[in-house]
């Protein structure tokens, strides 16, 4: 007895309005070892599709509910049986009928009154293409799974990469730390997701943006690794020469960025990272450093960081020994928003202030 994937008898079903022919193609159906399914109308096929799916479909053209041609056109619409193959049986031989059919989505055609012979050749070989088809989609079905295996692993390996660097921050900024670090990764992703719901960013601000800036964050600061603690702990005020020490952080901290991106290779988390470290601290007026950019030129994942991590060193009481509440530093951030915010972006935190860490 012959049999498909996975044990299971073929199934053919057969569409056609003449008693004798439905009875002929059964016998040879069955004689093959295989399952007949029979239907006089297209009415009684979709009835019959809809319990159990063939692996083959032969189809008369001339029918009375609705043609062979307008029945294929209806499979090939359906995703359940779009890639059936359909075998045309008809009397209507023409090269017309023939292209009509093929352009309609068969895949064969046999002439009626057809020989037995024939009919036989071209089921084995049609079931045997189908069979190779559906075994080429499962084997691809099992690598598209492997290899989500694998970048889902490649993608953790990056993300663990990012959080040991960001360790490496923590014991050297006498500003809270990881506390700092997390509050603004977090405060990245909520304010990211808020920008994402808006027309103007909802094309920009995709998923993997989100998920992006969420870790990249976490390197805002690795720079001030190559700034003296005591100047980073330092409780009172800073020179000149000390302020333009601390400022150096975010070019440091894209340099540090870039090498480690030489060596592990491509890694989206650590090129964001890299833009991040470089910019989060150049204003919208111009007025920032390291390189005095303004507006839109400021990539936009600084934007939103230069918003959070400033409202954290405000709220933090970490980072200093005292803290302010969150409406003070509302109002203090209000009158930068212009000047050293985003203003669009300044807009859209100010509504979700509530949420943020």
């Amino acid at each position: 007895m012959k049999e498909g994937l996975q044990g299971i008898k073929p199934r053919i079903l057969v569409v056609d309005d003449m008693e004798a022919n439905l009875l002929i193609l059964s016998r040879i159906i069955e004689s093959l070892g295989y399952i007949a399914l029979t239907a006089k109308s297209v009415k009684q096929a979709i009835l019959i599709l809809q319990k159990e799916l063939p692996q083959i479909i032969l189809t008369d053209l001339s029918m009375p509910d609705m043609n062979g041609y307008d029945f294929i056109y209806l499979l090939k619409e359906n995703q359940l049986t779009k890639d059936i193959p359909v075998i045309i049986v008809s009397g209507l031989d023409s090269s017309p009928d023939k292209v009509r059919g093929f352009k309609a989505g068969a895949v064969d055609f046999i002439p009626k009154p057809f020989e037995v012979e024939e009919v036989k050749v071209r089921l084995a070989t049609h079931l045997k293409i189908y069979s190779m088809q559906q075994e080429m989609e499962m084997c691809n079905q099992k690598l598209n799974v492997m290899v989500q295996k694998q970048m889902f692993r490649i993608e953790e390996e990056q993300r663990n990469i990012l959080y040991a660097l960001a360790r490496l921050t923590e014991f050297s900024d006498a500003e809270g730390g990881y506390s700092h670090l997390s509050n603004v990764s977090n405060n990245a992703r909520i304010l990211a997701e808020s920008l994402s719901l808006t027309l103007e960013y909802e094309d920009i601000v995709t998923t993997e943006f989100v998920d992006t800036i969420e870790i990249a964050a976490l390197l805002h600061d690795i720079g001030k690794i190559s700034v003296p603690t005591r100047i980073l702990g330092k409780p009172g005020k800073l020179s000149k020469a000390e302020q333009e020490l601390i400022q150096e952080h975010t070019s440091q901290g894209a340099r540090i960025i870039h090498e480690i991106q030489r060596s592990c290779g491509e890694n989206r988390f650590l090129k964001m990272a890299e833009r991040i470290a470089l910019s989060h601290h150049e204003r919208w007026d111009g007025l920032g450093y390291p390189n005095r950019i303004k507006g839109e030129d400021i990539p936009l994942e600084a934007r939103i960081i230069n918003i959070v991590g400033v409202f954290d060193v405000l709220t933090n009481e970490q980072v200093y020994r005292s803290k302010i509440s969150r409406a003070d530093a509302l109002e203090i951030m209000e009158n930068e928003a212009g000047k050293s915010f985003d203003p669009k972006i300044f807009q859209i935190f100010g509504k979700i202030i509530k949420q943020l860490h």
